[in-house]
């Protein structure tokens, strides 16, 4: 019934008046993907430059974000100080030669990672807390002498506060008492216990770093040493940006940093009260008045970090017409908050996502023992939405396999991951800078997927990127359209005893984010089908009722309806904002009332004005749900699923049949970014919960778009959607007169044209080390097992398969599948381009090229550069040789392939042309 419905409803539609076509949205440099782009020892000159940018532009890269590092061991000579005037020239040629290409140049704000470099000064530099006890008996002098013990921190650590506390706890502050030589000059009417606080230093220096940006980490809770900091910039840039469109923070990666020198008195102005009088209880580890102490004391790091670095270091690009972006993860601080103050917030990701696409390789062997979470993510891509960012960046593909033995097809799920996450701007982590004369494979950098010319995949790396393109000029169109805010409480993870300055890392979510109720809500609704931001206690301050949808501010995205998750402690100041949204016409959905207020000072008058707040509201009760109605808006208090279905606030029914999507809003209609991840082919009616005059499929690997058959039933379009295991569309639900030539769904004609046991010829047309003798072969079989010549087995590169077939009675379309592919292809048919194979399933669509009677196809396969790297340490060749950590595994041991085993490369299996109707 459904599907006679839509013929009608679409046939009715043809006949309607004239159409504008339907197009995917004009290629911007931000649109296209970007790359980081490691200068290794800034050893860069304006000939290879130029040629590297010509290499990335020709396969679709739109930028590149330049970091230098350490160099290469032989080519010393050709260092370049950082930020010196060569250095500058270098950067002034870049930039130009960039902008004649039409592509786009972020730069770090230091070399390697984290922040740092050679001018930060001892005093500037990350700084830790250090406390010393003593025993000081009644009457006598303390014998020993207030200094800090440890040789290494003698001439750096200073003395922040000296406090005794007797057997009642009370504290007295002895401070003033130590003399110039540190001895206490003090005699105590009672036995006390002396509590020394000392600002030490971390002395953690930049990891990786390129010649002249060696030097300590900044302390990032110092507005004077993050202002510091930019000085050397200052001198470097003046007040120009010199044509570089952003500048870029890597994740924050300081260890034991957890102190800064003035951090007593900050910590009293914004907690009101002196945390000294309670060093006894904030160094133990043990008890609630502990936590209660140590959340304030995070807190107070976290607003130290987002007001003396984030908005320092954005204040300072801002300045010079640029924009700022950062990586926030992994810092003390409310991540929400931190991306929220850089322009354009930037994630991670982090090793290999396991994904039942059907053919998809993934060797454990080749892993990291990680397990992503792209919930993560979210953090930046809400921080993104709520304030009206256009981009949320992404650091993508790092470790995602071992050394050269990623391919594209093994991305596109990754990438489509972080899409589904709320990303649009994804860079390459990454690629490496190499001049001509460097040795095959050239210059490279640990941790990265190669995206190198000297790649023997580099030939069809424009397929992903041409995939990525239009997906993100979709992503970074319009709005988001995601419909529950829900309040993150970070409190809950501040409030612990252990610990001091909690990073919140990627690598410890098992511990800071899956235990909470906030994340088995947010897991459970978007399984449902429900689209959600994240919101901070920072963002409902700041958020108003805009038509009844929660905005954070008035550019950021809308939503529905504020969901706060059962929670242990909340602040008075959150509870009072979210009552106020109420008030002012939000809807609110509270699973259950927090019962405590953080932190220390005066928790017991909190958590009375909370029950005080929480019983001037009148609820009446329905389907064991409290309801209230406040003001202009609506309270729901009770089981999320429930309070859901009784706002009629319904998810999109596709989750349940497996698929994943994200979604945005454009004046033209409703975009849906669909994603088939499953092992299973899928082709059944779906509903999606928008309204539409026209609905439109666009396929983000090819670039087509065809108009589909739809049924409209209110605000929800019910429609047939074939997505193959891997596959992805975007679906368009569009509210404007738009044509396309109608969508064919797949069904085949006949019996399929098998290549299987067809005369092949192989020839290798490029690559290395050499390229083996042309291969003749009746059958298909990859090029490693021909075992009669070795060269096969060492060769990366490219090899053609060439063969002819008959085709009679020519069907209206063909679908060309190659059942195993080693790595990706070039198809040319009958001497015409038909386009390239490099993701699951491996298959194309070539009726069009196809002619009645005899057919020639050559399928121009590039391996992994693995076989050559393999022959390469088999046979001793030196090719990893850099300074600092050269080149290491995935488990960053020692890197050596001579013992791996030859991989696969070509065709393997039946290559079959399937009739279409």
């Amino acid at each position: 019934m459904l599907k006679k419905t839509i013929v009608a409803c679409y046939v009715m539609a043809l006949t309607t008046h004239a159409s504008a076509q339907t197009n995917w949205p004009v290629v911007t440099q931000q649109s296209k993907p970007w790359t980081r782009w490691w200068w290794m020892g800034s050893a860069v000159d304006e000939k290879n430059l130029n040629t590297s940018l010509q290499q990335y532009n020709q396969v679709g890269l739109g930028g590149v974000e330049i970091v230098p590092i350490y160099g290469a061991k032989g080519f010393e000579e050709r260092y370049i100080k950082y930020l010196s005037p060569q250095w500058m020239k270098m950067l002034d040629y870049t930039v130009q030669q960039s902008n004649a290409l039409n592509m786009g140049v972020y730069i770090s704000v230091g070399t390697g990672w984290p922040v740092g470099g050679s001018h930060v000064t001892v005093q500037d530099a990350a700084s830790k807390l250090i406390v010393q006890q003593y025993e000081l008996k009644a009457g006598t002098p303390l014998a020993q002498s207030i200094a800090f013990t440890d040789a290494k921190q003698k001439s750096s650590a200073v003395l922040s506060a000296l406090m005794g506390f007797n057997s009642k706890g009370e504290a007295i502050d002895l401070t003033g008492k130590v003399d110039g030589n540190g001895n206490l000059q003090y005699n105590a009417p009672s036995d006390l216990k002396l509590y020394a606080v000392f600002t030490g230093k971390t002395k953690q220096a930049v990891k990786r770093a390129a010649p002249g940006g060696e030097g300590f980490t900044i302390d990032h809770f110092s507005k004077e040493a993050t202002a510091n900091y930019f000085k050397i910039f200052d001198t470097a840039f003046g007040n120009s940006s010199h044509g570089v469109k952003a500048f870029f923070n890597d994740s924050y990666e300081v260890y034991n940093a957890d102190w800064t020198p003035d951090f007593f008195t900050e910590f009293k102005k914004r907690r009101g009260y002196d945390l000294r009088n309670y060093l006894n209880l904030f160094i133990s580890d043990s008890n609630d008045a502990t936590a209660r102490l140590k959340s304030d004391y995070r807190e107070t790091l976290a607003d130290l970090m987002r007001e003396n670095f984030s908005t320092v270091f954005t204040q300072w690009t801002n300045k010079r017409n640029t924009l700022s972006v950062n990586q926030a993860h992994g810092s003390p601080g409310n991540l929400l908050d931190l991306y929220g103050a850089f322009d354009i917030p930037e994630t991670e990701t982090f090793g290999s996502s396991y994904f039942p696409i059907r053919g998809l390789r993934r060797d454990s062997a080749d892993i990291r023992n990680v397990d992503p979470d792209p919930n993560m993510l979210k953090f930046a891509s809400s921080a993104a939405h709520a304030y009206g960012k256009r981009l949320t960046s992404c650091e993508t593909f790092t470790w995602l396999s071992e050394h050269f033995k990623t391919s594209w097809s093994q991305c596109k799920p990754e990438v489509d991951q972080v899409f589904l996450s709320g990303i649009n701007h994804v860079f390459y982590h990454g690629t490496t800078y190499s001049p001509s004369d460097a040795k095959w494979p050239g210059w490279l950098f640990y941790a990265s997927v190669n995206f190198v010319p000297n790649n023997s995949l580099w030939p069809h790396l424009k397929g992903l990127n041409e995939y990525i393109t239009r997906c993100q000029s979709i992503l970074q169109a319009g709005e988001p359209d995601n419909e529950i805010l829900i309040y993150w409480p970070v409190y809950d993870a501040w409030h612990n005893a252990k610990g001091m300055d909690m990073p919140l890392k990627v690598h410890d979510i098992d511990h800071w984010l899956h235990p909470t109720r906030f994340y088995k809500d947010l897991t459970s609704l978007q399984n449902a089908g429900y689209s959600l931001d994240f919101a901070s206690d920072k963002m409902l301050e700041q958020a108003h009722p805009q038509n009844g949808d929660v905005r954070i501010v008035s550019k950021g995205a809308p939503h529905k309806v504020l969901l706060v998750p059962a929670c242990d402690k909340m602040p008075v100041a959150t509870l009072k904002n979210i009552l106020r949204l109420a008030n002012e016409g939000a809807t609110v959905i509270i699973e259950q009332f927090p019962q405590d207020v953080p932190g220390y000072n005066e928790p017991e008058k909190g958590k009375q004005e909370l029950k005080a707040l929480i019983a001037g509201i009148s609820f009446t009760t329905k389907d064991q749900l409290q309801i209230a109605t406040t003001g202009k808006g609506k309270i729901v208090v009770g089981d999320v699923n429930a309070a859901l279905n009784y706002l009629d606030l319904r998810p999109e029914p596709i989750a349940k049949q497996g698929l994943k999507f994200i979604r945005r809003k454009k004046m033209d209609g409703t975009y849906y970014f669909i994603v088939n991840n499953t092992a299973n082919d899928f082709d059944e009616s779906v509903v999606l919960r928008n309204s539409a005059s026209t609905v439109f499929r666009m396929d983000p690997l090819n670039g087509e778009i065809n108009s589909l058959l739809h049924h409209q039933q209110g605000n929800v379009t019910a429609l047939r959607l074939q997505l193959k295991s891997g596959e992805t569309t975007v679906i368009k639900l569009s509210n404007a007169k738009e044509t396309a030539i109608p969508y064919r769904y797949m069904q085949p004609a006949g019996e399929a044209i098998s290549l299987q046991n067809n005369n092949w010829e192989i020839q290798f047309t490029e690559g290395g080390p050499q390229r083996p003798a042309t291969k003749k072969t009746t059958g298909i079989k990859p090029w490693t097992a021909f075992t009669d010549d070795s060269t096969t087995h060492s060769f990366s590169g490219t090899g053609v398969y060439t063969t002819s077939f008959t085709v009679k009675n020519k069907a209206n379309d063909y679908l060309l599948q190659l059942d195993k592919l080693y790595e990706s292809a070039r198809v040319i048919i009958n001497g015409k381009d038909a386009g390239l194979i490099w993701s699951l399933p491996y298959e194309l669509k070539v009726g069009k090229y196809l002619k009645e009677g005899n057919n020639t196809i050559r399928i121009e396969v590039c391996n992994l550069m693995v076989n050559r790297i393999r022959n390469m340490d088999r046979n001793g060749e030196v090719w990893r040789n850099y300074h600092e950590i050269n080149f290491v595994n995935i488990n960053y041991k020692n890197f050596d392939a001579a013992n791996w085993k030859v991989q696969p490369a070509g065709l393997d299996g039946d290559v079959k042309l399937v009739p279409l109707k």
